[in-house]
């Protein structure tokens, strides 16, 4: 049964729910500033100048490390405290903004932010420095729908988020018993879903961007959190003395940086810029949940200098993306493959098929000493090969085709009209009706080879989803087939509704590349310990052997997880599109 709160607890609780229930300014009377850091506090707050989990360079700093934070409630400034690139000025929270700009709005509205940052930049010795994050917010938001920044903040953001995190000041937050996180630029609707859902933190309290009938108007607010939700309820189980402050000694002190939770500290762990800018980024494996799933068209952290260069290229990526795709889809393969490479497209083969301008009937056989095929229930009438791989983007049966020279047929699903207009290689569409997507296949295999890409949608990260069986039912054995792609400026998939321009994304990056590498061929009917392998069994088995080739994790997560996950539906596409 709970025990009764406490003083200590009761007057926590008090405080944060009067500092948050008063409008700005009507409790600063209370708090008493410290000359040195620039944070209010109300008690005699001890400033240690390090992380919280780095050893005291003196007896004064204190000591106690994990242990002091195992029962304690963390305040953390996120710019300061976790984030590598933060500093005190507006090029900080910039990148985010950007991401906004461009995937909730257009690029249009991303150069008109890259102009008023500039144009602020140029003022700095003129503006404070609130001024111009309110310039650049109201660029970034104004006329925006909330939806649409909010499935932004969900599914592009995090993963820039992540990669910028810093070890230390993850492992810090990680061993305190909560978090409370403290956002000083970075709006509050942009950094929540990346705080709460992947570093699991209890409360975030950050700046609010005014709403009006489901639109931004750009006006950025007061400091606002989980505070009339259940923040009192979150704190109210540490009392004062539990509360430890970690943050950094310059952005404190910004003119928008008025902490009034680092009031409650007993301890403040302010780490230095010098100590900060030997931070290591987070490593993948230690990520608190995995990222598998990020949408957005921008594959680079949008500085303000990437920025510049990125519209510095679009003019010239217009004409370039049109070329390169005129021929594909046009000219021979040699010769296009040949054009391709001149025109900055780079393609590699590896492990090229012997032949590859012929088709043989499977043979059925596996590898001596693996695995024995039963004789019975075999398909019937299939005298084309099935090439079974990852899913990239949808120029993987493309990029195959043109690395056997020779036409062959694609299986597609919720593609645009366009797409399949100028595929150079027939392709066939599927319905997600078990029995009709079986019989198209099968009539697909009597004309000649079939690509197949059993994952159903792509994925950027070096994971495997799902693999479908229907395919692999078909025939005796498949040809399996491992693709790698890089795009340093555009990604060439995305779950939005603007998919028929995927292609012409992909080839708009200055250099994109392509690694095509053919594996041996594996049998479906499969005997192991005298059994007879399912489909599903096998599916798993291909599934393994790509990622084992292409050093990728395998999961059990589908197409429409993952459209649910970033886009809210179950990924049908309007093929008039």
């Amino acid at each position: 049964m709970a025990s009764e709160p406490s003083s200590g607890h009761t007057n926590l609780y008090r405080f944060v729910r009067r500092w948050l229930a008063n409008p700005p300014g009507h409790h600063h009377h209370h708090l008493r500033r410290s000359a040195s850091t620039g944070i209010s506090t109300t008690y005699p707050a001890r400033i240690i100048p390090r992380c919280p989990t780095s050893p005291p360079s003196s007896a004064q700093d204190g000591g106690g490390g994990r242990e002091r934070l195992r029962d304690a409630t963390m305040v953390l400034d996120v710019e300061g405290a976790l984030l590598r690139s933060s500093s005190p000025s507006s090029s900080t929270f910039f990148p985010y903004l950007m991401l906004v700009a461009v995937e909730a709005g257009s690029f249009l509205r991303g150069f008109i932010l890259l102009c008023v940052h500039l144009a602020a930049s140029c003022l700095a010795p003129l503006l404070p420095e609130e001024a111009r994050l309110r310039a650049t917010v109201m660029a970034c938001f104004f006329g925006l729908q909330e939806r649409k920044v909010a499935r932004v903040a969900r599914a592009t953001l995090p993963k820039h988020f992540l990669e910028d995190v810093g070890m230390e000041g993850h492992e810090a937050a990680r061993a305190a018993k909560r978090v409370v996180a403290v956002s000083r630029a970075i709006p509050r609707v942009l950094v929540r879903p990346f705080l709460e859902d992947y570093l699991g933190f209890d409360a975030v309290v950050g700046r609010e961007v005014k709403v009006v009938r489901g639109f931004y108007v750009g006006l950025l607010g007061k400091m606002m959190g989980e505070g009339r939700l259940g923040l009192e309820e979150d704190l109210d189980d540490g009392a004062p003395a539990d509360m430890v402050g970690f943050g950094s000694g310059s952005g404190c002190s910004s003119s928008h940086g008025h902490h009034h939770l680092f009031s409650r500290c007993k301890e403040i762990y302010l780490v230095t810029p010098e100590e900060k800018r030997k931070w290591s980024p987070l490593p993948r494996d230690q990520y608190p949940k995995p990222l598998i799933f990020h949408d957005g068209r921008l594959a680079f952290r949008p500085t303000p200098e990437a920025t510049l260069a990125m519209f510095l290229w679009l003019p010239f990526s217009l004409p370039l993306t049109i070329f390169r795709t005129f021929i594909f889809v046009t000219l021979p393969y040699p010769i296009s493959v040949a054009i391709g490479s001149i025109a900055g497209v780079r393609t590699r083969v590896i492990n090229p098929p012997v032949s590859n301008n012929t088709t043989t009937t499977p043979t059925g056989h596996a590898k001596p000493g693996d695995h024995q095929q039963p004789d019975d229930d075999r398909p019937k009438n299939t005298t084309g090969r099935l090439y079974v791989c990852n899913h990239r983007t949808l120029l993987d049966p493309i990029y195959i085709s043109a690395m056997l020279n020779k036409k062959v047929s694609a299986v597609t699903y919720s593609v645009s009209r366009l797409t399949e207009w100028i595929s150079p290689i027939p392709t066939i569409r599927l319905t997600r009706d078990r029995d009709e997507d079986r019989r198209r296949m099968e009539r697909a295999l009597q004309r000649g080879d079939l690509v197949v890409c059993p994952e159903g949608t792509t994925c950027r990260e070096p994971y495997l989803l799902r693999f479908s069986p229907l395919s692999l039912e078909l025939v005796d054995e498949v040809h399996l087939v491992a693709l790698v792609n890089w795009s340093g400026m555009f990604y060439g998939n995305s779950t939005g509704r603007c998919k028929w321009l995927d292609s012409f994304y992909y080839f708009m990056n200055p250099r994109p590349a392509y690694d095509v590498q053919f594996m041996e061929k594996m049998p479906t009917r499969m005997v192991v310990d005298g059994k007879t392998c399912e489909s599903k069994h096998v599916a798993n088995m291909v599934q393994g052997e790509i990622g084992r080739v292409l050093g990728f994790e395998c999961t059990k997560f589908t197409r429409e997880k993952k459209y649910l996950a970033l886009a809210g539906n179950k990924g049908v596409v309007d093929a008039n599109q």
